[in-house]
């Protein structure tokens, strides 16, 4: 649920982002410019929580699994499978971020004259590629979080003679792990 909410957001980032270029070619006047840069503003404070909350999102929930696995003798692969999330979003994430507030600083240099504006509407159309790439990423891995939680959850329940025993919800005995090898 919170990944979905997270996801929700850098949905909405995407979009004010999408928003925000197309301001940027209208911008005719000091009230368009100003527009223009708010929602920009906007856009990325929008986009940075939400990577950064997915990030720390992925932290915690690799946390929890980490000690269901200690707690419940789980199969230390569960551990890995989280370690992978974060190895897989973490780059997109970090590259969409700091592409998102390049843009926006490079777009102060356009309306100083530093920079062309060439410059500044490039790098948009990389970040927008590059935010709508993370989303994908963000979508495939809270995805998969969220059926390793549920896995490990209905793992947990068979190990301590919980509701998921009886329900007959959990993995099958093979893939319990821990008790085979030891």
């Amino acid at each position: 649920m919170m990944g979905r909410a997270l996801l929700t957001v850098g949905a909405m980032a995407t979009l004010g982002l999408l928003v925000t270029g197309l301001l940027g070619y209208a911008v005719d006047d000091i009230d368009s410019a100003g527009r223009h840069v708010l929602i920009a503003l906007a856009s990325c404070v929008l986009l940075l929580f939400s990577h950064c909350w997915i990030m720390f999102y992925l932290i915690g929930t690799g946390k929890a699994v980490k000690q269901a696995v200690a707690d419940y003798g789980l199969p230390l692969e569960l551990v890995e499978e989280t370690r992978q999330f974060k190895s897989r979003s973490y780059p997109a994430l970090m590259l969409a971020m700091v592409l998102a507030m390049a843009t926006f600083i490079l777009g102060g240099g356009v309306d100083t004259g530093a920079i062309p504006a060439w410059i500044h509407q490039g790098m948009f159309l990389v970040t927008l590629a590059v935010q709508l790439r993370s989303l994908w990423i963000e979508q495939q891995v809270l995805d998969a979080n969220a059926r390793l939680l549920a896995r490990v959850d209905r793992l947990a329940a068979v190990s301590s003679g919980g509701p998921g025993a009886a329900s007959g919800a959990a993995e099958p005995a093979g893939d319990a792990g821990g008790e085979e090898e030891g």
